[in-house]
């Protein structure tokens, strides 16, 4: 029968339909995975020209010492733990093969080709990488991405070719899929609540986010100087939309659950306006596809699907069985972000001890997982500028493409595209001395002057021969003033805290920043 095409009204009205009637998702599905593939490309892509310098042989953090240390942690276990192809061979080759092997596969998955197959190895690709990127594939959006891949398999259809007759969605894989979207809004709304943040609390959250955000692009800057009323009625409304909407998706009625997403798609839209979080808000959209059924989609997609029922009694019950053990590992991932969120973590001792020992099982797939995004608010912004010098006595600043750094310039919009080390130095200038270990491996590689970590960085200041001494010096940004910045131009205000040097010390260094 014909499962989706342009029509000129909704028949239902928005009422519940009869059981003829029930709403069908194979133009669902069908945009749904072109846009996840989508979202696989950009994450490769952006990947594959920033390996080198992170994770290359000659990058900040090896992958190949990395996997070379684990092993001789853990031995045979080391597999199990690191699941990961790069156990063959973590060349800058390999690395790079990977990360374009991924974007030709996502290339498929956009164009329709065999999106079963090609599902399963993008997971593995991208697990792979993962696993070796170390912090800098930590990010909660490569975790999503994992997972909406992972359970996109139960969804996807069993053919090689898009064709006009095409198999029946499962319905259990459409409904997996709309529970991580439900557990991914409804978790950053309510582990925001749980941890006692008193900014969110107090609904003066967004007073400090535009500012303190890792990478604010020029919006920010506008949002920020809003006034604070309209800052706590945005924050309200983004309590009821992730604690509320998120419910509204297993409504009955056709237009209360179309309600929710347009709530929750309008919450990412405004954070993708002010912010840079790499193609997060994009998945995001992504996961809303599955509440679409046809007979809305085909409104807007002029393509005509006919879903081909197929008697294969096994295949459903081998789904639904891998369906259940999924959905138990996500419950339970579930619980345990929120009793993980409770200070002090004191809702983990309610947990059965046999769900952390399944959840360790699971673990190193990195593939289910809890989500919890800015649960706390940061209330200042501090950051780290590098600063080299051959003589210990005149320093000159490295600048990064897209993070702050030169309070005269213009803070930038960069997403879908996620500079991986401009991230890591967000949270690096929260707390230098925990991430002091990479730091001096990205001081030692300036020193060297090593091209692929230069080619992450922006503007050199020693492009003709690297420095002697590196050091980290630490300020406190803020955003500057409207007259201030109408006078002079700038973006920013900063007030310098210290200095943390970054391999051999010259005498004139100044004291560690705090």
């Amino acid at each position: 029968m014909t499962a989706a095409a342009a029509e000129p009204a909704d028949p239902s009205g928005g009422r519940d339909l009869p059981p003829e009637e029930l709403p069908t998702y194979v133009l669902s599905r069908w945009l749904f995975l072109r846009l996840l593939g989508l979202v696989y490309l950009i994450a490769f892509v952006s990947l594959a020209v920033q390996l080198r310098g992170l994770i290359g042989e000659h990058g900040i953090l090896p992958a190949g010492r990395f996997l070379d240390w684990a092993y001789s942690m853990y031995h045979g276990q080391a597999y199990r733990l690191l699941p990961t192809v790069f156990w063959l061979g973590a060349s800058d080759a390999a690395l790079v093969a990977v990360a374009w092997t991924g974007a030709v596969l996502a290339l498929l998955l956009v164009l329709g080709v065999a999106p079963l197959l090609v599902l399963a190895l993008l997971w593995v690709l991208y697990l792979s990488l993962s696993v070796v990127g170390q912090e800098f594939l930590s990010f909660q959006w490569d975790a999503l991405l994992l997972e909406a891949g992972l359970l996109s398999l139960l969804w996807a259809p069993a053919s090689w070719l898009t064709r006009r007759r095409v198999p029946a969605p499962s319905e259990v894989g459409r409904l997996l899929l709309v529970f991580l979207l439900f557990k991914l809004m409804f978790l950053s709304g309510v582990t925001k609540l749980l941890s006692g943040d008193p900014t969110w609390r107090n609904l003066t959250a967004l007073d400090y986010h535009f500012e303190t955000q890792p990478l604010p692009p020029w919006t920010a800057w506008y949002a920020d100087h809003l006034p604070s009323a309209l800052h706590r009625a945005a924050t309200l409304v983004m309590f009821v939309i992730e604690l509320g909407a998120p419910w509204l998706v297993f409504a009955r009625r056709r237009r209360v659950r179309h309600a929710g997403v347009a709530a929750l798609a309008f919450l990412q839209l405004g954070i993708a306006a002010t912010g840079n979080y790499g193609f997060f808000n994009l998945l995001a959209l992504v996961l809303c596809i599955p509440l679409l059924d046809d007979r809305l989609l085909g409104r807007v997609i002029p393509l005509r699907l006919e879903r081909e029922e197929r008697k294969s009694g096994g295949l459903r019950t081998a789904q639904a069985v891998v369906a259940a053990a999924l959905m138990v590992v996500s419950l339970l991932t579930f619980a345990r972000e929120i009793a993980y969120t409770l200070p002090g973590g004191r809702g983990l001792g309610y947990l059965p001890r046999w769900s952390e020992r399944m959840l360790a099982w699971v673990g190193p797939f990195r593939t289910i997982n809890g989500y919890g995004l800015f649960r706390v608010m940061t209330t200042e912004r501090p950051e780290l500028v590098i600063e080299g010098s051959r003589d210990g006595v005149e320093w000159r600043a490295y600048e990064f493409r897209w993070k702050p750094g030169d309070v005269d310039r213009r803070p930038r919009f960069v997403a879908p595209y996620q500079p991986r080390l401009d991230w890591q130095m967000w949270f690096a200038a929260l707390d230098p001395l925990g991430g002091y270990g990479w730091l001096q491996s990205l001081g030692g590689a300036l020193r060297r002057g090593t091209p692929e970590v230069l080619a992450l960085l922006g503007r050199n200041p020693f492009s003709d021969a690297p420095p002697r001494f590196v050091r980290l010096t630490r300020y406190i940004y803020r955003f500057s003033g409207v007259e201030q910045r109408r006078r002079t131009g700038a973006w920013w205000v900063r007030e310098p805290e210290g200095h943390l040097p970054l391999g051999p010390s010259p005498p004139e260094a100044g004291t560690a920043a705090r």
